[in-house]
């Protein structure tokens, strides 16, 4: 649902390393249903979102501009299809609530395309995290940013741009999958001539005085590091850390044990999360575990609360809604 550039990504990744089939394409034009359709092979194509709701497919990948992520889910979820939504999985917490209970009451899966947390290298990550090698953690450091042609949808006000949701969302999903719920948080941002968000950073802290700090910003290409500090070791994950590549754990004597795994992007790595996808409704599950329901909704809180101290508000909100309960 939606055509656009991730999409392209998608079905490239799905269609080259798994036997899914991508059923359909839908869209709110026709000729460019029809021309992706084209480019991809896939047999059906259609004119608008509802078209695409009503035909007969298994699951519908809402792969529209953020602020259309809601409604595109929600129609997909009121036609009885499983839905995996393209992140940020709503531009705010109520959202992201609103498609969770929309689709645990409904007996369907969803679950945020965060592609990220689904790679190998994070499934041993969380085995690392688990076992406790790395100690009692304390603190995480994440960042984010690149350089985008000023024609790029996230110089538009109007499809709720800014780095927050395109690519802080990577070290915001990190810092609150790993430390889990913040008690404080302190954020400084700047605005972009466009009228976007051009850059923000953040102090988070969590109980027992775990802390992280994260920056996004438009301006230009960074090393997209993150770490994860205990207080035995450190991890830190080669940049981007967001996409398929490397991790290596230190330890205060020298020692060093690396993960090796090639570097890549999306054609690498997207179809891992509709790989999970496919195994987890297969068996008749409404989640995933690599990125559960509440933790998509945990994420969006605490980018509202950014966004509150900021005074960021997206088309269609009023300030009250961005809002971290």
């Amino acid at each position: 649902m939606g055509p656009g550039w991730i999409a392209e990504r998608f079905t490239e990744s799905v269609q080259a390393h798994t036997s899914q089939l991508i059923a359909a394409i839908g869209s709110r034009s026709l000729d460019r249903s029809e021309a992706f359709a084209g480019r991809h092979g896939i047999s059906h194509s259609f004119g608008s979102y509802e078209e695409l709701a009503a035909s007969d497919v298994d699951i519908i990948y809402v792969a529209t501009p953020h602020n259309f992520h809601y409604e595109a889910a929600l129609l997909a979820l009121d036609a009885g299809k499983h839905v995996l939504i393209e992140k940020p999985i709503g531009i705010n917490r109520e959202q992201a609530a609103g498609i969770a209970d929309r689709a645990a009451g409904a007996g369907l899966f969803a679950a945020e395309a965060m592609w990220t947390f689904f790679l190998p290298k994070f499934d041993v990550i969380r085995q690392v995290l688990d076992s406790g090698m790395l100690g009692d953690l304390t603190t995480v450091l994440a960042e984010y940013g690149e350089h985008f042609d000023r024609s790029h949808r996230i110089f538009d006000p109007a499809l709720a741009g800014g780095p927050l949701l395109d690519l802080g969302t990577y070290p915001l999903s990190l810092i609150t999958s790993v430390l889990g719920e913040p008690d404080r948080l302190l954020a400084l941002g700047e605005p972009h001539e466009s009228g976007v968000n051009a850059q923000l950073s953040a102090v988070i802290s969590f109980a027992g005085g775990r802390q992280a700090m994260m920056n996004t910003q438009l301006h230009n290409f960074t090393p997209t590091s993150a770490t994860i500090v205990g207080t035995e070791a450190s991890l830190t994950i080669d940049g981007p850390f967001n996409m398929p590549g490397g991790f290596a754990i230190r330890f205060p004597d020298g020692t060093r044990l690396a993960y090796e795994e090639p570097a890549g992007a999306h054609f690498e790595g997207l179809h891992y999360e509709a790989a999970a996808v496919a195994r987890a409704i297969a068996a008749g599950k409404l989640e995933v575990p690599q990125r559960p329901l509440a933790e998509s909704i945990r994420t969006m809180a605490v980018a509202d609360a950014i966004r509150n101290q900021l005074g960021i508000v997206f088309p269609g909100e009023s300030p009250a809604t961005v809002r971290r309960d």
